[in-house]
């Protein structure tokens, strides 16, 4: 295949890509951010403020995922479907498929949230003793879970509608929003953290009712766009009792799979999480300080790996399969190359980072610094399968593959190695982190050969 880059076809290319990822990847920096400030102002109290706090949003991060794998899997009909539309190709049946993909999505949200927020609510304690055994840690984590159980609703809803949004090109709106939860999310945080402005001092709790205040922002803006302002999808309140039989087996051949795909990738974290957890405070602690920075410099990736599933599916929505392929390959190089630079970034930014975190104790601070040098070895091969897997693979409909390659990788490699490490071997941080995510390095193989194959471009119906 003839691959010569930056002649006219491919600067389009590259110019669509950007258009879509920049401004997704500029919300994700300023979930970073936001993040990152969190982490500076609970890693500033004392004790086991930062620990707990960070494994009670382990926690969290499985349902973020899953609720990731919800949207991303109807991103996967959403493009194809929008794709169809604007081609004329079945565009009636085309539109209403959109909707049922929508409607569908959020129920599931709904359901997902209601569970999540069921077992926080019941059995917090529990929760944290898988993580960890001090009392002080799982004591702090609770105080935190309790003011955390109403976030899981709006956390899910906009989380997801930002996605969909995203399918039809929406990219602005959900950035702007961002920006304003941001703020809000900064203020309120300082504000109860500290007890600042005549309010309590709430410290590790204060830290959560910050985040909850701001993703009722989030949700009641994005949301209400999607309702009331969107017409690219046109979705609004009467569609969510809409009829969905008709989609329904294509929507759990399709977007099912992609949810077991990112469960496993919550489980697959928390493992790591769990490992070295259990390996106690000091290591624990370093393992925290390492998440915002490692986020922080993928922010891009996350914005291309989200462009890759758009574009690919509304590509192969107007029958270009040859184009398919030509910028599947063009994908993978953009990994290559964007997972280098975020390797770059994190060994160029990892000191002064470091250094912010004062009080936390200097032990902690060196494995925090070997566990920086491990996690730019494997942004590399974790940018690259990405853009891959999450993106151009999964925009052509592979998700039942996908979902089979991510529990084969992860159970019968990286799990293994990676509590042989911890558990047996008592290797050092740094070795212990590379085997927990050495299937990112196979995986990131696999992606080149299953791309060359052509086999992961499916059809998808628009139901009847």
């Amino acid at each position: 295949m003839k691959n010569r880059l930056f002649d006219k076809n491919e600067t389009q290319f590259y110019k669509n890509v950007f258009t879509l990822a920049l401004p997704i990847a500029l919300q994700s920096l300023v979930t970073v951010g936001v993040n990152m400030l969190d982490t500076i102002m609970v890693g500033s109290l004392p004790g086991n403020a930062l620990f707990s706090t960070n494994l009670a949003n382990s926690f969290i991060s499985i349902y973020h995922i899953l609720c990731m794998g919800l949207g991303m899997g109807a991103s996967v009909l959403v493009s194809r479907y929008y794709g169809m539309k604007e081609s004329g190709e079945d565009a009636e049946k085309a539109e209403r498929a959109l909707k049922q993909t929508v409607c569908l999505m959020l129920r599931l949200t709904l359901l997902l949230a209601a569970f999540f927020a069921a077992t926080t609510a019941l059995i917090p304690d529990i929760i944290m003793s898988m993580y960890t055994d001090e009392a002080d840690v799982i004591a702090l984590g609770t105080s935190y879970f309790n003011w955390s159980v109403p976030t899981y609703f709006f956390l899910g809803v906009s989380l997801t509608t930002t996605i969909a949004l995203r399918s039809v090109r929406q990219v602005k709106l959900p950035f702007l929003v961002s920006i304003g939860a941001f703020f809000i999310n900064l203020g309120a945080n300082y504000t109860f953290i500290f007890g600042k402005f005549g309010a309590p001092r709430m410290e590790v709790a204060g830290a959560a009712l910050g985040t909850l205040i701001a993703r009722i922002f989030e949700a009641s803006m994005i949301v209400g766009y999607l309702l009331f302002v969107d017409k690219k999808i046109g979705f609004r309140i009467k569609h969510m009792l809409m009829e969905t039989r008709s989609i329904i087996g294509e929507y759990i051949r399709i977007s099912i799979p992609v949810l077991i795909s990112d469960g496993i990738l919550a489980i697959g974290n928390n493992t790591v999480t769990m490992v070295i957890g259990n390996l106690g405070p000091v290591i624990g602690s370093a393992n925290s300080i390492t998440g915002p920075t490692q986020q922080l410099s993928t922010v891009v990736v996350q914005g291309v790996c989200q462009a890759g599933a758009i574009v690919t599916g509304q590509t192969l929505g107007t029958g270009q399969k040859e184009k398919t392929m030509k910028q599947g390959f063009l994908f993978f190089g953009l990994g290559i190359g964007l997972g280098l630079l975020s390797a770059l970034f994190i060994l160029l930014v990892k000191g002064p980072v470091i250094a912010f975190y004062t009080g936390v104790e200097a032990e902690a601070k060196l494995i925090a610094d070997d566990l920086m040098i491990a996690i730019s070895l494997i942004i590399v091969f974790q940018a690259t399968n990405s853009i891959m897997t999450k993106g151009v693979l999964r925009g052509g409909g592979d998700t039942r593959m996908l979902m089979l390659a991510d529990n084969i990788f992860l159970w019968t490699i990286a799990i293994p190695l990676g509590y042989l490490a911890g558990y047996v071997f008592h290797l050092p941080a740094f070795w212990i982190y590379i085997l927990l995510k050495s299937d990112q390095i196979v995986k990131t193989f696999w992606a080149f050969l299953r791309l060359r194959s052509g086999k992961w471009i499916k059809k998808i119906t628009t139901g009847k």
